[in-house]
């Protein structure tokens, strides 16, 4: 009798285990989630009732971090990695090239359904932009945050709001909002950040002082918030 011998599939389950994996490209990494980034913010931006355009313009920095996802222990702990982009203090004008960064514990306020949630967040005056620059901080503690008021113009916004270190914002669902993030730790992702750039970097000479070039990776991430905001520097 000819066939498969019973021993075949173990034999090519044996081979698919010990065959060396392929190894994921660490600058594949950080380039989807500069990608990812982008397309969170063009789709943010563009709707109908987004980020008012003046407080985008009067935005230090810019925090994306795309499809935050609840953590399986823990009520209300959420984590997710981004990147950041401040408006650069060398003279040049324009967004910096970015800062990868991650967001974990705490609660990220109400996921609609429990599905993972796109999150968006203004670094509204210099306090907020020290806060960035550390290597993490609490949203809450270190640095005051509120839900940011949404619509053409800031016009609605409270007081709370407006003085406001860092404003919050919620894609889930296809539905946006201002959203509380209190307790929610932000950290520089050290290990994205020397694998996009090739070295340790440290956040004020990335996000400030220019001294890192654009990657090719973040050039559409950085192109929309050119385009969608003022490249000049807030005034005071």
């Amino acid at each position: 009798m000819t066939g498969t011998p019973a021993f075949a599939p173990l034999v090519t389950l044996a081979l698919a285990l010990v065959a060396p994996a392929r190894a994921e490209d660490p600058e594949e990494k950080g380039t989807r989630r500069l990608e990812a980034c982008r397309e969170v913010l063009v789709e943010v931006l563009g709707m109908p009732e987004s980020i008012p355009r003046d407080l985008l313009d009067k935005a230090e920095c810019v925090i994306v971090i795309p499809s935050v996802k609840k953590a399986a222990l823990g009520v209300g702990a959420r984590w997710g990695k981004g990147a950041a982009s401040c408006r650069r203090q060398d003279g040049h004008g324009g967004w910096s090239a970015p800062l990868m960064m991650s967001v974990g514990g705490g609660s990220l306020g109400f996921q609609i359904g429990g599905q993972a949630a796109d999150y968006v967040l203004l670094v509204m005056n210099p306090r907020g932009m020290d806060s960035l620059l550390k290597s993490k901080f609490t949203l809450g503690a270190d640095a005051t945050v509120a839900a940011g008021p949404k619509g053409r113009t800031a016009a609605a916004a409270t007081d709370a709001q407006m003085r406001a270190e860092i404003l919050a914002y919620s894609r889930s669902r296809g539905i946006f909002a201002g959203i509380s993030i209190e307790g929610s730790v932000m950290k520089r992702d050290d290990d994205t950040n020397e694998e996009v750039y090739g070295e340790r970097v440290k956040p004020r000479r990335v996000l400030l002082e220019g001294r890192y070039a654009i990657p090719p990776a973040a050039r559409g991430f950085i192109d929309a918030l050119n385009e969608y905001s003022s490249t000049s520097r807030p005034a005071r």
